[in-house]
C-alpha cells in the first residue's frame, strides 16, 4: 500500500468535512469556468433565498453580482486585505442596497447566520484556478471561504511550512480566489495551522485540544470538526475576526481569534446570557492575546440580541495599560466605543445609561460612593486583574454597579490570603477556581509565545569587612545605639551592594559586550531592568562609556521639581508614546535599548525586543510580567533572553509553581474570614467606646487618641486592627463589605494617626546615608562576573515538569546521593561522584551558584551515575550469563564429545555480544540475529545438531544476555 498527501491528510480532512456536514463535489460536477472565482448559480439561489426583494425581483441578483465582482477584480489593485475587508461586510450582513419600496436600502443577505445549516456547504479536492491547483478548497453559498493545503507525514523534509508557503504565493499569483476568504488552513498530519490572508509563517496558529497529548492523524479531528463545525465557522466569521491597523509599518491587517480567545469568549457570552453565575477569572498567560481577547468580547456581546444593548466596560489597572487597551481597541475601528478618561466623565457615562462599551481605569472609581447604574447587563472586563481592582477600588467599583457581570483577565494571578486573584473574581462553582486557563506552557506549544532563556552572569564580590566597619565606627562614633541602629538598618539593605559604582561599571560593560557581538547583529533590541531610578541614571553614565549614547535612553516616571538629571527624560504620554512606537520598535532606529526600573514591565509590547537585562529583585507576577516583554513574535526570533544579574531564576521557578491547593484553601476559607470581620471590627471599635466617631477632623482624631492613653494600649489596639485589616483585604472586594466600610475607615485614620514617626531616622539618613554608602562603595570591589553561558530554557518541554522542578532539586539530590552510596563498594568511580556531588551542593547551600547551575550539574552526575551502573549491570550480566553456559556445557560433555567447554562458552559469548542488543528478545530480527550467531558457533563443534542442546543455550542467553 502506498501512502500518499491525498489518500491520507486529504481524504482524512475530507472525510471530516463531510461528517460536520459539508458536501463533497468533485470539479467536474461545479458548474463553473476555470477562471470563475464563485459557484453563481449556488450564489444566485441563496441570494434569492435570504433576501425577499431579490425573490421578487431576479434582476436584483445581478447587481448584487457585479458588486461583488468589482471587489473581486480590484484586489490585484487596490490590495487583496482591503478587497477582503470590504466583502467581509458583505458576508456579515452589514451592507445595503436600493432594493426597498420607493428605492428605500434594504440589508442584505449572503449567508443565514441565524439558522447556519441551511446554508450551502460545499468543499472540493485538486481544483485548478488559473494555473495553480489547491489540495481542498470550502465554499459557503457558492463564495470560496477557506483553502487548504495537505502535505505527506511520511517524508521529514516536508511540512505544514510548505503548504503555507504555497498557499501565501497563491495569494499573490491568484489574489481575486482569496477576497471573500475567511481563513486559511495548512497541515501535514502532525501540526494543524490556520490563517487569516496575508499572515506572515510566524503568526501561523494552532488549534488544539489542550488535552491532548499525542500528535497523530486524530489529532487533526480536533481542529476540523471545532472550526468548520457549521456553527462554529460562521460564529468566526461574524465575531472573530478584525481588522486592525498595524503598529509598526501602519499596513491593514486582518486578524482571527486563538483557540484560548475563542472558548474564553463563548464562555463569558454564555455565563452573562445564562445570567446565574455573574462572575468568572480568565487565567491566560502573559504575551497570549488578552487584549484581543476583551475586543472579541466586547463585540460578541454588544451584537447579542438576546443582552438587548449591553453596556461593555473594560476596566485596567494603569495608564499604560489603558493606551494598550485603547490601542487595539482603536486600530481594530471598535464602533461605539468611548474612553472614560475623568471620574467626571465616568459617572456621567454610567448615570446617563450609556449603552456603549466604555474603556476607563480602575482608579476613576475612587470617589464613588453611591449606584451609578443597577442595570444587570452591564459586564465588566477588568484587566490585569491581581493588583487594586481587588482591594478598595474594587468594592467601590462593585458598589457603583450593583447588578453588573465581572470577569477578570490576568496573566499573573495572586494566590495569598491578603490579596487573591481566585477569590475575587472567581466564581465558587468553577472548581479550579478559574473558568478558563492558557498556561505558558499551552502559549508555547501553540507558538502564540516565544519560549524564554536564561543565561545567569552573577557578579563576584569582595567585601573588604574590616575596613568597612572601621571606618563605620569612626563615622558613627557620636551617635547613640538607637540611632546607629536605623544607619545600619538603611545602608544594610541589598540595594546598597548592588548599587556601587564599580559593579555597575563592570555590568555595563558586560551588557555593551554582549549587546554587540549577541542582540545587535540578529536585528533585535533590549531592555534594562535597574533596582531604582537613581540605579537607572548610573546606569545610562556607564553605558554610554562603551555605546554611542543615541544607542539608549531612560524611561521612567520623573516629577516636578527633581534634579536637571532626572528632568532630561520627563516626558509627556504623547512623547513618550512617539519615542517608543518611532524610534523603539523600529529596526533600524539608532534607539536599541532602554533603561527602566518600573514603567514599561507591565502592558508593553514590542515584538523587536528580545533580550533583558535583569539588575533588579523581582518576585511573583511582577516577575513573570516583567520577563515576559520578551516573549512575543517576531521574524526569526526563537526565544526570549533574560540575562540575570541578580539570581532570579528562583523565584521563576516558585512563580510558575502556582499552589492551586493552597488557592483553593484561601478561597474556601473566605466565608469563614467575612463571619470573622463584625467580630474583629467590634473588638477594634471597643477601644473607642467613649469617642464621638461623628466629629470629624483634628478634634475627632484628638478624642479617639485619648481612648489610648498608654504604649499598651495602643500596642493592643494596632494587633486588633492589623488582625481586622488582613481579613478585610483577604475578603475584598466581596459586598458583604458594603455594611463596615465607614467604620473601617475611621479605625483606619485612627491606626495611622498613632503610628510612630519616623523622622529621627530619616533625619539620620538624610545627613549621614551618602557617607555611609561612600564607606560601601570604596570597600566592595568585583571580582568577577561568572559568566555561565550555559543557558536554560522554559520551552514547552521543560514547562511540563517546571512546576516541580525547583522543588524536586532536595528529592532529585537525595536519590541520587543513595545510589551512589548503593553502589560505592563496587566501583572507585561512585566515590568520585559522591565526592562532586559533596562539591557542587556545598556551593549551591553557600550561594555560590543559583539553582540553575545547581540542577543542571546535579542532572549530570546523575547522568553519569547511570551509566556507571549499566556497566556493572553489563559486567554482571556476562559474567553470570557465561557461568550459566559453562554449567550447561559440563553437564553435557561426555568422552563422546570431544570439546572444550571454555572454548564453546568464549565463541558464543563473542558472538552473540556482537548481534545482541536492549530488547532484542521482543523482536523478530533480535531473535533471528541470536539464534542464526549460536547456530555459527555450535556448528563448529558440530554441536548445532543437537536440538535439546541448542534450545537449552538458547534459552540461557535469552535470559542473561
Amino acid at each position: 500500500m502506498i501512502f500518499t498527501e491525498a489518500n491520507s491528510v486529504q481524504n482524512y480532512i475530507k472525510n471530516l468535512l463531510i461528517e460536520q456536514g459539508w458536501t463533497f463535489m468533485p470539479p467536474s460536477q461545479l458548474k463553473r469556468e476555470n477562471q470563475d472565482v464563485f459557484l453563481e448559480s449556488i450564489l444566485i439561489d441563496y441570494l434569492k433565498r435570504l433576501n425577499p426583494e431579490i425573490q421578487a425581483n431576479e434582476d436584483y441578483a445581478e447587481q448584487v453580482l457585479y458588486k461583488l465582482r468589482s471587489l473581486y477584480v480590484s484586489a490585484k489593485h487596490t490590495g487583496l486585505v482591503k478587497s477582503n475587508e470590504r466583502f467581509m461586510e458583505w458576508l456579515r450582513g452589514n451592507l445595503t442596497m436600493p432594493f426597498g419600496e420607493n428605492g428605500q436600502h434594504v440589508t442584505i443577505r449572503l449567508l443565514n447566520f441565524t439558522e447556519p445549516e441551511k446554508n450551502s456547504f460545499i468543499v472540493t479536492t485538486e481544483l485548478s484556478n488559473n494555473g495553480t491547483r489547491e489540495d481542498l478548497i470550502l465554499f459557503i453559498n457558492g463564495l470560496p471561504v477557506s483553502i487548504g493545503e495537505c502535505k505527506t507525514p511520511f517524508r521529514p523534509a516536508v511540512t505544514w511550512v510548505d503548504g503555507a508557503l504555497q498557499i501565501l504565493k497563491y495569494e499573490e499569483k491568484t489574489p481575486e480566489l482569496f477576497v471573500s476568504n475567511i481563513f486559511n488552513f495548512s497541515t501535514d498530519g502532525k501540526e494543524f495551522k490556520y490563517a487569516t490572508i496575508s499572515t506572515p509563517l510566524e503568526h501561523w496558529a494552532s488549534w488544539r485540544d489542550f488535552e491532548l497529548k499525542m500528535v497523530n492523524l486524530n489529532s487533526l479531528e480536533f481542529a476540523i470538526n471545532e472550526l468548520f463545525n457549521p456553527e462554529n465557522f460562521l460564529d468566526i466569521l461574524q465575531h472573530f475576526i478584525i481588522f486592525s491597523t498595524s503598529n509598526t509599518n501602519q499596513k491593514r491587517i486582518k486578524v482571527i481569534c486563538r483557540v484560548q480567545q475563542y472558548d474564553a469568549v463563548n464562555m463569558i457570552v454564555q455565563r452573562v446570557r445564562d445570567g446565574v453565575l455573574k462572575q468568572g477569572l480568565v487565567w491566560h498567560f502573559q504575551g497570549s492575546g488578552k487584549s484581543l481577547l476583551m475586543l472579541f468580547a466586547a463585540l460578541k456581546l454588544r451584537n447579542d440580541p438576546k443582552l438587548k444593548s449591553p453596556t461593555v466596560l473594560i476596566v485596567v489597572d494603569r495608564k499604560d495599560l489603558d493606551s494598550q487597551i485603547t490601542g487595539t481597541f482603536t486600530a481594530a475601528d471598535v464602533p461605539n466605543m468611548v474612553k472614560g478618561s475623568t471620574i467626571k466623565a465616568l459617572e456621567k457615562l454610567l448615570v446617563q445609561d450609556t449603552r456603549k462599551i466604555i474603556v476607563t481605569t480602575i482608579f476613576r472609581f475612587k470617589d464613588v460612593t453611591t449606584v451609578l447604574n443597577e442595570r444587570e447587563n452591564i459586564i465588566v472586563l477588568v484587566d490585569e486583574a491581581h493588583r487594586t481592582q481587588e482591594g478598595d477600588l474594587g468594592l467601590r467599583m462593585r458598589k457603583a454597579l450593583p447588578n453588573a457581570n465581572f470577569f477578570g483577565l490576568t496573566g499573573t494571578p495572586i494566590n495569598k490570603r491578603d490579596r487573591n486573584t481566585f477569590a475575587a473574581f472567581g466564581a465558587v462553582e468553577d472548581e479550579e477556581g478559574y473558568m478558563s486557563k492558557y498556561g505558558f506552557e499551552d502559549s508555547i506549544k501553540d507558538g502564540a509565545t516565544n519560549s524564554l532563556k536564561f543565561e545567569s552572569r552573577l557578579v563576584q564580590l569582595h567585601i573588604d569587612k574590616e575596613a568597612m566597619k572601621e571606618e563605620f565606627d569612626q563615622l558613627t562614633d557620636t551617635l547613640d545605639e538607637l540611632e546607629r541602629k536605623e544607619l545600619i538598618k538603611r545602608s544594610g539593605k541589598f540595594s546598597s551592594l548592588i548599587q556601587t559604582p564599580e559593579r555597575i561599571k563592570a555590568i555595563c560593560k558586560d551588557i555593551a559586550e554582549h549587546f554587540e557581538t549577541v542582540v545587535e547583529p540578529q536585528g533585535f533590541k533590549a531592555m534594562i531592568v535597574c533596582n531604582d531610578r537613581e540605579s537607572c541614571l548610573r546606569y545610562k553614565e556607564q553605558l554610554d562609556q562603551f555605546l554611542d549614547a543615541e544607542k539608549s535612553t531612560i524611561v521612567m516616571t520623573v516629577k516636578p521639581g527633581e534634579p536637571d538629571e532626572y528632568q532630561k527624560y520627563n516626558r509627556s504620554t504623547e512623547e513618550e508614546k512617539k519615542l517608543l512606537d518611532e524610534h523603539f520598535k523600529k529596526p533600524n532606529d539608532p534607539l536599541k535599548i532602554l533603561i527602566v526600573t518600573a514603567k514599561l514591565l507591565t502592558g508593553f509590547d514590542a515584538p523587536i525586543l528580545q533580550t533583558m537585562y535583569l539588575d533588579k529583585a523581582m518576585k511573583e507576577h511582577t516577575l513573570l510580567q516583567a520577563i515576559c516583554r520578551t516573549n512575543r513574535l517576531y521574524p526569526k526570533k526563537e526565544f526570549g533572553l533574560i540575562v540575570d544579574y541578580i539570581g532570579v531564576f528562583d523565584d521563576v521557578g516558585k512563580s510558575l509553581n502556582f499552589d492551586l491547593s493552597s488557592m483553593k484553601k484561601v478561597v474556601s476559607n473566605i466565608e469563614q474570614y467575612k463571619a470573622e470581620i463584625p467580630r474583629s471590627l467590634l473588638r477594634c471599635l471597643n477601644f473607642f467606646s467613649k469617642a464621638d466617631r461623628t466629629k470629624e477632623g483634628f478634634e475627632g482624631i484628638i478624642e479617639a487618641q485619648e481612648c489610648l492613653p498608654s504604649n499598651e494600649l495602643r500596642d493592643a489596639f494596632g494587633a486588633e486592627f492589623s488582625y481586622l485589616a488582613k481579613l478585610w483585604e483577604s475578603v475584598s472586594p466581596d459586598e458583604a463589605l458594603n455594611d463596615f466600610i465607614q467604620d473601617f475607615r475611621w479605625l483606619s485614620y485612627v491606626y495611622e494617626s498613632i503610628q510612630p514617626s519616623n523622622g529621627q531616622g530619616a533625619l539620620i539618613w538624610h545627613t549621614l546615608g551618602p557617607k555611609t554608602l561612600d564607606i560601601i562603595n570604596r570597600n566592595v570591589h568585583v571580582k568577577e562576573i561568572e559568566k555561565d553561558l550555559e543557558e536554560l530554557v522554559l520551552d514547552a518541554e521543560i514547562l511540563e515538569n517546571v512546576e516541580t522542578k525547583t522543588k524536586d532539586i532536595k528529592e532529585i539530590e537525595y536519590k541520587v546521593a543513595k545510589r551512589i552510596r548503593d553502589n560505592m563498594n563496587h566501583s572507585k568511580r561512585f566515590k568520585e561522584l559522591g565526592e562532586k556531588l559533596e562539591e557542587i551542593r556545598q556551593r549551591y547551600e553557600s550561594r555560590i551558584t543559583d539553582s540553575i547551575r545547581f540542577l543542571k550539574e546535579l542532572l549530570e552526575i546523575a547522568k553519569q551515575v547511570l551509566e556507571e551502573e549499566k556497566k556493572l549491570i553489563t559486567t554482571e550480566r556476562v559474567r553470570t550469563g557465561k557461568s550459566a553456559l559453562t554449567d550447561l556445557f559440563e553437564d553435557v560433555k561426555s568422552k563422546n564429545t570431544q570439546i572444550i567447554v571454555e572454548r564453546v562458552v568464549e565463541d558464543i559469548d563473542k558472538v552473540v555480544t556482537i548481534v545482541r542488543f536492549d530488547g532484542w528478545q521482543t523482536t523478530i530480527a533480535g531473535e533471528r540475529a541470536v539464534k542464526k550467531a549460536l547456530r555459527k558457533a555450535l556448528s563448529k563443534y558440530q554441536l548445532h545438531k543437537d536440538i535439546e542442546l541448542y534450545e537449552k543455550a538458547y534459552e540461557y542467553i535469552r535470559q542473561y544476555y
